[in-house]
């Protein structure tokens, strides 16, 4: 097993790589942020060819910040990145061209009407449902929000560079299932990053739920993922739930002896970042939640643990 990823923070400051995130300091910048995801996912949704469980609608980390990455269209193909470095909005194309604007102190409605107009002066025509998704905060059609731009630059930085431990850990994570598995992923409904096991069994029908809930799990699968914070979790927090949820699910210990069980809306496996930055090593915090976590929902499920591990002699 390659433990370099884990390894790698042990002697590191940890407020440097684990920054702290309070909710409350950087509400509305993280709800204009949010937003923004929502317009250039929605732009991905539309034009990237549908893939199973939603794949297709997502956004990746980069270097950066984030990325759609590729997108085809037409004979060409184009990208649209959010620099998190310089805090710009960044468009381009395989045939050499590049569009870019900056990110703070721009409103939604600017925001949409920016990225509209050098997506079109690109030759690249595209027609979303410019309105939010499922958002508490928002239901105001993006061209005419002029209500959400806050831009607090180290905020949307320390955010940035807890993604970007975050998801090393996650690949890692992910390096070690030769299952089925849903790339390292930020779902831009509710802007979490995520990745997900898959058993390869079929799941029960969905008896309610949306249309887009019905495929996404329409097999049985463990999740895992990190979100900074909404109107029900005041805090920035990992998670993990197994669907369909298996009898018992609950009782399964959990690692590190932070980790909890809500039990609220049923068995969801609970982290708060706040005490991943309090341990010694927080990446071997977060890859001792993911597989304890994984454990649980495996074993009530049973799922063929020995199947899906990637023995060390493989990997070599």
């Amino acid at each position: 097993m390659n433990d370099n990823i884990i390894d790698q923070n042990k002697s590191s400051d940890v407020d440097t790589l684990f920054p702290s995130l309070p909710i409350e300091e950087w509400e509305e910048t993280k709800n204009t942020l949010h937003l923004f995801f929502q317009i250039v996912g929605k732009i991905r949704l539309t034009l990237f060819p549908k893939m199973n469980h939603w794949w297709h609608v997502t956004l990746y980390l980069s270097p950066e910040g984030m990325t759609t990455r590729p997108i085809p269209y037409q004979n060409m193909i184009f990208e649209i990145k959010f620099d998190f470095i310089n805090h710009r909005l960044i468009i381009t194309t395989s045939d050499g061209q590049e569009k870019s604007f900056g990110l703070e102190g721009i409103s939604v409605s600017d925001f949409y009407k920016q990225i509209t107009a050098y997506l079109n002066e690109l030759g690249i025509e595209v027609h979303i449902k410019a309105t939010p998704y499922d958002v508490p905060f928002s239901d105001v059609p993006f061209e005419s929000d002029d209500k959400h731009s806050a831009y607090d630059k180290e905020y949307v930085n320390r955010y940035w560079q807890i993604l970007v431990q975050v998801n090393s850990v996650f690949e890692e994570f992910r390096s070690r299932f030769i299952g089925k598995s849903t790339p390292v992923h930020l779902y831009w409904h509710h802007a979490d990053l995520a990745v997900t096991r898959f058993s390869g069994k079929k799941a029960p029908a969905m008896e309610v739920g949306t249309n887009a809930d019905k495929e996404a799990y329409s097999h049985e699968v463990i999740s895992f993922g990190f979100w900074a914070g909404d109107d029900n979790v005041r805090a920035p927090a990992f998670y993990s739930y197994t669907y369909p949820e298996p009898e018992g699910l609950a009782e399964e210990p959990l690692s590190p002896k932070e980790a909890f069980w809500n039990t609220d809306n049923g068995a969801m496996a609970v982290l708060m970042y706040d005490d991943l930055r309090k341990s010694d090593s927080p990446r071997q915090a977060l890859m001792d939640y993911l597989e304890s976590a994984y454990q649980a929902g495996a074993k009530r499920a049973n799922w063929d643990l020995e199947e899906f591990e990637l023995r060390a002699n493989i990997a070599k």
